[in-house]
């Protein structure tokens, strides 16, 4: 076979594969055209994305809400961690300032031993009063005011002359709150309505 021959079959072959990827290029591209989309299932597609789109904002509100929420109560613990730290503290001083009061009562007579030690404790009572203030802790004294179960604890319940019904008579022990909660409730006597004298009594 001549020179000439061989070159005039490549160049056959060559064509031909170049036509038949023309023709595999053709029907491909009429297979993918052969799927128009109608104007139900655009639809339908526009309706999916559109319920996927507010199913990813639902997403997203909640949990904003969710991250503000965690950030509001991260915030209160941190405030209630502060303004409360000195409870445990406080709840055992109580007792030391309780007894210095007391001693302070009980410390009569005039001689100059005796006045000394009511000027030590009155100037150490006035301390921790101001230390008192200075961290918002309150005393709570309640006499003559209405019995309010939150802040006192009825000791007795008896009839006093002239006190209207449920209201406090007596003090044994004063009450405290650290920035408005409870330390120790006041321990106190509460008045508590005549008792109507039985019928018998009337008849006789």
């Amino acid at each position: 076979m001549s020179n000439d021959q061989e070159t005039a079959e490549t160049q056959i072959e060559v064509e031909a594969g170049v036509d038949n990827e023309a023709v595999n290029e053709e029907s491909l591209h009429t297979e993918v055209g052969e799927h128009e989309y109608t104007i139900e299932e655009l639809k339908k597609e526009l309706d999916e994305a559109r319920q996927k789109a507010n199913d990813n904002w639902d997403k997203a509100v909640r949990t904003q809400a969710e991250m503000e929420n965690l950030k509001k109560r991260t915030q209160k613990d941190l405030e209630d961690a502060r303004k409360y730290a000195l409870t445990s503290f406080a709840k055992e001083i109580l007792p030391v300032f309780d007894s210095l009061v007391l001693g302070l009562q009980a410390a009569t007579g005039d001689s100059e031993d005796v006045k000394k030690f009511r000027e030590g404790s009155e100037l150490t009572i006035k301390q921790f009063e101001a230390l008192f203030a200075k961290f918002n802790i309150v005393a709570v004294d309640p006499m003559g005011q209405p019995f309010n179960p939150e802040h006192h604890q009825a000791m007795l319940m008896q009839e006093v002359e002239g006190a209207e019904p449920n209201t406090v008579v007596n003090v044994f022990q004063k009450g405290y709150l650290l920035n408005g909660r409870l330390l120790r409730p006041a321990m106190v006597v509460v008045a508590k309505a005549a008792e109507k004298p039985s019928e018998d009594n009337v008849q006789a």
